[in-house]
């Protein structure tokens, strides 16, 4: 059975850096896309950051495009997503999601494995 650990989130405040990860056990992360989306209170999950299986094609939604990165450590099975310089509306359940597919997609109905999510939050 595959599996998904997110870890790494926690309180920080505006301007601040901060590095999740999301390791696989169950199967080799070199047979997945991944992404990664969140889900801050009373709003609906929303599409993050994405990785395609040979790591070459990287998605990432508009309100985090040069603050967050996503990377993948096949060795480590293991997705990451730094984010720098936070701000308060990044403050969610970050989730990280698995597609056995070679392409990344925005839309989590294609993510067919979860995480259970770590918690960010941002204070101003």
């Amino acid at each position: 059975q595959v599996q998904l650990v997110e870890s790494g989130g926690r309180l920080v405040q505006a301007g601040a850096s901060l590095r999740l990860s999301c390791t696989i056990s169950g199967r080799t992360i070199d047979a997945y896309s991944m992404n990664w989306f969140r889900q801050a209170p009373g709003l609906e999950r929303e599409f993050v950051a994405g990785i395609s299986r040979n790591e070459v094609n990287t998605l990432y939604a508009n309100p985090v495009k040069g603050r967050f990165t996503i990377s993948k450590d096949n060795d480590k099975n293991t997705v990451y997503l730094q984010m720098t310089n936070l701000r308060p509306e990044d403050t969610a359940v970050y989730y990280c999601a698995a597609r056995a597919s070679a392409y990344v997609d925005a839309r989590p109905i294609l993510y067919d494995v979860w995480g259970q999510g770590t918690q960010v939050t941002v204070s101003s």
